[in-house]
């Protein structure tokens, strides 16, 4: 396997779209285009050739820019297989367990539903690379939109026993707001608080603040952290059903 490059490019008003290049062949994947233009241009200003598009989930803002995309560059446009009938142009459907590769570069696919139905994520092990949309966030994570909380419980656990070094490049920028909430129910946790004064740091010059890491997000991200008797308390549960845990985390941030 070969490892990647990656390009990140906001768009929108905090959506990142991601170049994934295979350094051994130069096949170039994109994550996610919620729009065309700015992906068509960075590429273009790269030197870079789009061969693929990788869907994790048919929001709007991360499948907008597909059939555009793809009548520019001819590329192929992969997707959840258990949402294929949402995802524009979808001609290679993927599901859990399965493997895809471009070029020599490969990722394994994880099906992670819970804010929509056919969500999944995919991580490139070779390069601690994961890109798992709206599943998981910088702090936080998806809103329940099509799922139940058992189902992203179960989504966030697949990911949350990753090698600490993955790097995890989420869809939105989002960290300063979700770690507001998260000192709301782990105020006393001091890695939250030493990442809350980093983040700040980084908005203030307006720096993104993606991607994080898995072990990062171990240690500050309260709907990883269900299962720990800090965050049952700071919901005023106990952490004997984690389910129950979670969907209270997460019934409180709907409405933060």
């Amino acid at each position: 396997m070969s490892r990647i490059d990656v390009e990140q490019i906001p768009v929108l008003k905090d959506n990142y779209v991601y170049l994934v290049r295979d350094r051994a062949t130069g096949k170039v994947g994109v994550v996610d285009p919620a729009v065309s233009d700015p992906v068509l241009e960075r590429a273009k200003a790269l030197g870079w050739t789009i061969t693929h598009i990788l869907n994790t989930h048919h929001h709007g803002d991360h499948v907008g820019g597909n059939l555009a995309i793809k009548a520019a560059t001819g590329c192929t446009i992969v997707g959840p297989k258990a949402d294929r009938d949402r995802i524009p142009g979808i001609e290679i459907a993927l599901g859990d367990g399965e493997k895809f590769r471009f070029g020599d570069a490969e990722a394994e696919v994880f099906d992670v539903p819970g804010h929509t139905r056919g969500h999944i994520a995919f991580w490139f092990p070779e390069s601690d690379a994961l890109f798992c949309g709206d599943t998981l966030f910088a702090c936080g994570c998806g809103r329940l939109f099509e799922g139940t909380p058992q189902q992203m419980w179960t989504s966030l656990g697949k990911l949350k026993r990753l090698p600490d070094p993955t790097r995890v490049y989420c869809a939105h920028e989002y960290t300063q707001s979700n770690i507001r909430f998260a000192l709301s129910v782990d105020g006393g946790n001091p890695a939250l608080q030493a990442r809350s004064r980093a983040v700040d740091a980084l908005r203030a010059e307006n720096k993104p603040t993606v991607p994080s890491t898995i072990a990062e997000e171990r240690a500050t991200n309260p709907f990883l952290r269900a299962d720990e008797q800090t965050l049952a308390r700071g919901v005023g549960l106990d952490a004997k059903d984690p389910v129950a845990v979670f969907a209270a985390v997460r019934k409180a941030k709907d409405v933060f």
